[in-house]
């Protein structure tokens, strides 16, 4: 990279300077260009006016550390910024929201710069180095102020998350507790309603995450999920502890749900999240259910290897029903595949052809048309595994299918290695 030109700094001064003298017209006008380009920061006259304080407090921090050349690593994000920042956390107002606002914000900024830098009619030469040297100090700050906004705020969202809910918890375990309940005084404390159907989530992180933001990323992918299944109201959202929370879907009147819709919301918004979903419920006693259904599949995912990202109750309902000791499972799947419960990729082929030709009632055509192989190849698996079992594959096999169903589930947790004893 050429050196920078010598009189590059004086020059960006004299810009920051010449900005600096119209500040409050300056943060007026980024204040207008980012709340008529982004929605979600319109519409609260307290929120609107912290805005704009941060907007001309960094206006004024960067123009600042233009004209006296600041080192970046000793400038802090100014006081209205971070407070800003807590402000949406606590109203729930989206993270991106924030980022995209310094995004748009910065733009708008260097277009006063610029025109500034053009007003000044310097050589070529130094325009540029002059422009350069703008570009690289106001990335640089936008950079570091947002990576301490988005501590604040994420810091801020699981704070309030905390204190908002801590009332709510006790009522949701009141409720959970069996017993009466008076929907009349219950339902407007919540904030939510029970005479309604509802899907309950256990939301998780496999480990806390890094900066505390745990709970308000499975906040975020609690209402993502909520979105694409078309609840028209908020999720009843509790956290149980940092990185663990328990939710109620509002579906309305409605009892079916898109399944496939959840795993695509995880994938896309937030992979790192594992979540188990009951059946649908309705009123008081399908709130108890669903959620009872998705603890239970919760505890089952828990010791799955590897853990699945998403798991819903009806998929291994009988599996999650008995298992309250994962050892005696295992032993059972033991007993009943024997030698085929070793985990090697021969036997995983055969499990796999095993549960599609019981699903398919026993048909050696429609399990071959599943796996996109030949009949023969289906037939020649199917007696492979009977030969290794030492007993039949055949209909109504019902501990064979669920033995197989639980190790498609929990993986490599209920089996063998070559080297263990039948």
């Amino acid at each position: 990279m050429a050196a920078e030109h010598p009189e590059a700094a004086k020059q960006l001064s004299v810009v920051a300077e010449n900005v600096g003298s119209q500040l409050p017209e300056v943060g007026r006008d980024i204040g207008d260009y980012v709340l008529a380009e982004i929605a979600e920061l319109r519409g609260d006259a307290t929120i609107v006016r912290i805005l704009r304080a941060s907007i001309t407090e960094n206006a004024g921090t960067l123009l600042h550390v233009f004209e006296n050349d600041i080192p970046l690593e000793k400038v802090e994000g100014p006081a209205a910024a971070l407070e800003y920042a807590r402000r949406l956390a606590q109203r729930g107002i989206p993270l991106s929201a924030l980022i995209r606002a310094y995004r748009i914000g910065h733009w708008r900024f260097l277009q006063w710069c610029l025109d500034e830098l053009s007003r000044q009619n310097a050589a070529e030469d130094l325009a540029v180095a002059t422009n350069r040297r703008m570009l690289h100090t106001s990335f640089g700050y936008i950079d570091r102020v947002t990576e301490q906004v988005i501590a604040v705020y994420q810091h801020e969202r699981d704070n309030w998350l905390l204190s908002q809910t801590a009332a709510r918890a006790a009522r949701v375990r009141d409720i959970l507790a069996a017993g009466d309940v008076d929907l009349n005084r219950v339902e407007p404390a919540l904030g939510y309603r029970l005479r309604q159907h509802h899907l309950g989530l256990v939301a998780w992180l496999p480990t806390a995450a890094d900066g505390g933001e745990g709970l308000s990323r499975l906040h975020r992918i609690t209402d993502e999920i909520a979105q694409r299944l078309g609840c028209s109201a908020r999720p009843l959202f509790v956290p149980r502890d940092a990185i663990v929370s328990w939710v109620w879907l509002p579906l309305g009147q409605e009892s079916d749900v898109c399944w496939d819709k959840v795993p695509a919301a995880l994938e896309h918004s937030d992979p790192s999240v594992h979540v188990c979903a009951g059946g649908v419920g309705y009123d008081v006693e399908g709130f108890r259910a669903t959620h009872r259904q998705a603890l239970r599949v919760q505890e089952l995912a828990a010791v799955a290897d590897p853990v699945p990202l998403f798991t819903q109750f009806s998929t291994v309902a009988p599996i999650a029903l008995m298992a309250t000791n994962v050892d005696d499972i295992r032993s059972w799947v033991w007993g009943v595949l024997g030698p085929l419960a070793v985990d090697d990729e021969n036997s995983a082929r055969l499990r796999e052809t095993a549960q599609i030709f019981l699903d398919s009632g026993c048909s050696y055509t429609a399990t071959a048309s599943a796996q996109i192989l030949h009949k023969n190849t289906v037939q020649y698996r199917i007696r492979k595994a009977e030969e290794i079992m030492g007993h039949p594959i055949q209909k109504e096999h019902t501990d064979l299918e669920i033995a197989l169903r639980a190790v498609r589930y929990l993986g490599s947790t209920l089996l063998r290695t070559n080297t263990e004893g039948a």
